[in-house]
């Protein structure tokens, strides 16, 4: 199972900090698992109304998060989900993704939580949404990950780490 060996992490406050979500809509039910993790660990991180952006697809949530990050967003959440189809699509779409969402997390030093799920088969995709049948909750993860390095950033910033 990919989630062996994740870290346990108890939620700290981040009320301070400006979180963005910005979410894919392809495959309906699994995003909708992943919004709902992402929620659950903003409220448990006691942020209280984080952003949430639309996009179409995967593809599209890097050019998206970089716009947000120049907002001044001190967090960003990117939420998708690519399946593999027959064709070298999939390849292409989740090197862009990853590629992409890095180099917004870089150029603008701003903590960006992956939660894009590259799975062979829509079951594997459902079993890491985070509902109530799924092994692993990556919308919840991909937050806390997001929320956890705001935090670092801003204790680096201060010449607190």
């Amino acid at each position: 199972m990919s989630g062996a060996g994740a870290p346990a992490q108890k939620p700290t406050d981040c009320h301070e900090l400006r979180v963005a979500v910005v979410a894919a809509s392809w495959h309906e039910t699994v995003m909708a698992g992943l919004l709902d993790g992402a929620a659950r660990a903003c409220r448990d991180y006691r942020v209280e109304e984080p952003h949430v952006v639309r996009v179409p697809g995967t593809f599209e949530l890097p050019v998206v998060a970089a716009a947000l990050a120049g907002q001044g967003y001190d967090a960003i959440v990117a939420l998708g989900v690519v399946i593999r189809g027959g064709t070298p699509h999939f390849d292409y779409v989740c090197t862009a993704a990853t590629d992409g969402l890095t180099r917004v997390a870089i150029d603008h030093q701003t903590a960006l939580g992956f939660g894009v799920l590259t799975c062979d088969t829509e079951e594997q995709a459902l079993d890491r949404a985070g509902l109530s049948t799924s092994h692993e909750d990556k919308g919840y993860e991909a937050a806390s990950a997001a929320l956890t390095t705001a935090q670092t950033l801003r204790q680096l910033k201060r010449g607190y780490v």
